[in-house]
Order: structure tokens, then C-alpha cells, then sequence
């Protein structure tokens, strides 16, 4: 597993820490380097609304090329708010409104000229709970290519779902039953379908919502050791309560609070040498 080292980290396992509130006396102006050499997706001063209330403030953080960025806080505090934003989910919550810039090739992903749905296809995502469509396996994992007009023939779409489903650690197990639902297949295994059917149309970057919340401790070890192969053919940004998890996948670590990213930085810093006084009472379990 080619990932970061596994850091110590000692506190307890938090799954759904609640947001603090009230006010903050803290300054919340990120401390650490948001930018990272060759960016596969730039963030610069977004800020999201839904209808009057405000959910993230002026956030700025770089997506880098090969690798795993996790996005940690505790509930509420706007992770899963931006990482919707890099392409366009939020397009589809009513009074939903964002501001700033989301850059992918020097292009903003907002612009007139974007299709959502070809950005869709380059910026595939992960959800928390598994959601397979009530189709067969290959249909399943086929589905993408076929609207998107990226196969040939059926020797070509075939190789596709094979190769797709081999690189999600899923094809050993179900090459003898491609026709059959995919919706009987276990959670963890629907999640590598999942998987499987997100990177079947070459996507550039991966996003993944709390993508082992539903899984027992061997299918998230299974998806953690896939997420460590994975990166190196795409950017992967991953939302996680689990910072055993984040410390374990990803080689940088971005800390919100109550809609703004407070410090971001290596993994390895953020969990053994936070800056920030908000970071270090989260990591060690002091609030949360």
C-alpha cells in the first residue's frame, strides 16, 4: 500500500463529532501553504450559500496531482459542502449559491461555457452510503462509457468494465456473475463497484464522501488499500470523521471549522505538530 506513513495518532475513534457553537474568538485565517506544485484542481476564495445563510468562507486550497488530500472537522463545518463545489453537486440544491473560483486547467468549472455533465465525468465522485444502480454488474460499470460515447464496440466496452473493475479490487470476485444485479453484491464490495464505475470514464480526480461511514473494518481496509492504488493514476480528495483514516490514506490533511479551513498542511504535520489551536483541540479530542 503505497500510501503515507501511519501516523499515531492518540485519541479516541470519533465518528460524528458535533459542531461547535457560538462565537469564535480564535482568528480562523488558514495557517499553512493551501498551494502545492502541478495542481490538478485550484480552490480560490470560495464562498457557498444556501438561500441567506452563509456555509463556507473564503476557502483556498489546491487539489495536487497523484495524490490524497483529506478534508477533516467536525460535523456542519462545511467539508462536504466544498467538496461538492469541484463539480457541481451543489448545482442541484435548490438556493444553493457559490462564489470564487474553482479551477481545473485553467478553467473555471463555473463558467458559462462548462458543461456540468462532462465536468461530471472528469471529476468523478464516491458517496457515503453505496449506491449502485439496479442494473447488472456490467451495466453497472459500463454505464458511463455508453452515455459518454467513450467505447467503440462491445470488445471495447468490455475491456473497460474488466479493466475498471480489476483496478477497483472488485473483478476476481465477480467475473463468473457480470450479468447479475449489482445490488447484491455486500456494502463493501458495492462500494468498489462504485468505484469501478466512477473511474470507467478516465476521470482526472476522484471525490469521496466518508466513502468506508457503512462499512465494517475489513471492507474499509480494502477500500483504504484501493484509495493508496488509486492515486497514483488520479487526485483523490476524500471527506472522513475518521482521522485514523485520514492519517492512514492521504498525504495532506485540510482542517475546517464551522465553514472556514483553518490549517492545512502534510499529514504528518497536522496530526503530530498542529499550528493552530483549533486543529490541535480537535485532533487530540479536547472538542468534537
Amino acid at each position: 500500500m503505497n500510501t503515507t506513513e501511519t501516523l499515531a495518532i492518540p485519541i479516541p475513534e470519533q465518528l460524528d463529532p458535533p459542531a461547535v457553537t457560538g462565537k469564535v474568538d480564535l482568528d480562523l485565517t488558514t495557517v499553512g501553504d493551501f498551494t502545492v506544485p502541478d495542481p490538478r484542481m485550484k480552490i480560490r476564495d470560495v464562498n457557498v450559500f444556501y438561500g441567506q445563510k452563509q456555509a463556507i468562507y473564503d476557502v483556498n486550497l489546491d487539489i495536487g496531482s497523484n495524490a490524497v488530500v483529506a478534508m477533516i472537522g467536525p460535523s456542519g463545518c462545511g467539508k462536504t459542502t466544498l467538496l461538492r463545489c469541484l463539480n457541481r453537486m451543489n448545482d442541484t440544491i435548490d438556493g444553493c449559491r457559490v462564489e470564487g473560483q474553482v479551477e481545473m486547467d485553467g478553467k473555471n468549472v463555473y463558467g458559462r461555457k462548462m458543461d456540468p455533465v462532462l465536468l461530471r465525468a472528469r471529476v468523478g465522485m464516491v458517496f457515503q452510503k453505496p449506491n449502485p444502480f439496479p442494473k447488472s454488474i456490467f451495466d453497472n460499470v459500463a454505464y458511463g462509457p455508453r452515455i459518454h460515447g467513450l467505447v467503440r464496440d462491445r470488445t471495447d466496452l468490455e475491456e473497460v468494465v474488466h479493466t475498471s473493475l480489476e483496478r477497483a479490487g472488485l473483478l476476481d470476485e465477480v467475473k463468473d456473475r457480470l450479468d447479475q444485479p449489482g445490488t447484491g453484491l455486500s456494502g463493501g464490495q458495492q462500494q468498489r463497484l462504485c468505484i469501478a464505475r466512477a473511474i470507467a470514464v478516465s476521470p482526472e480526480v476522484i471525490l469521496m464522501d466518508e466513502p468506508c461511514s457503512a462499512l465494517d473494518p475489513i471492507a474499509t481496509a480494502r477500500i483504504e488499500e484501493l484509495i493508496g492504488e488509486l492515486r497514483k493514476n488520479f487526485s483523490i480528495a476524500i471527506v472522513t470523521h475518521s482521522m485514523q483514516q485520514a492519517a492512514r490514506v492521504s498525504q495532506r490533511t485540510a482542517y475546517f471549522h464551522l465553514g472556514y479551513l483553518v490549517e492545512v498542511g502534510s499529514t504528518k504535520d497536522i496530526f503530530t505538530t498542529p499550528k493552530h489551536q483549533l486543529t490541535e483541540e480537535y485532533i487530540t479530542g479536547r472538542f468534537g
